[in-house]
């Protein structure tokens, strides 16, 4: 089970970025997936996650500027982020477990398999 989030990079306040989780080993259609993040001298937070209904879910701090999103052709989850804020500089995550994680319980379930992060940097 390998993820690799990318899509990352420096972003002025207002800008847009799109992330991307991939999948290898494993498909991600039937998976639930995460997004967290962790800024420099802050715990990791959740952001976002999808379940394999297609459910998705999001941190109050994030609603209404980011969406989480999967393309199953391309076996790669999606996040969107609109409107970015300084406060939202961090390494972004994507994780997933083996067992489908259903509800809003997916914004709190300890997951198992981690990406290597990806750098979002918002800075004028």
């Amino acid at each position: 089970v390998q993820l690799q989030a990318s899509g990352g990079g420096l972003v002025q306040p207002g800008g847009s970025l799109r992330l991307s989780c991939a999948a290898s080993g494993f498909t991600l259609n039937y998976k639930t997936i995460g997004w967290f993040r962790q800024a420099p001298g802050r715990e990791r937070e959740v952001v976002s996650c999808i379940t394999p209904s297609d459910a998705t879910y999001y941190a109050d701090s994030v609603k209404g500027r980011f969406t989480i999103s999967r393309d199953n052709a391309k076996n790669t989850v999606y996040l969107q982020m609109n409107s970015l804020k300084p406060e939202d500089t961090a390494v972004y995550y994507c994780a997933t477990d083996r067992p489908p994680i259903y509800g809003s319980g997916c914004l709190n379930y300890e997951y198992a398999y981690w990406g290597q992060g990806t750098l979002v940097t918002v800075s004028s």
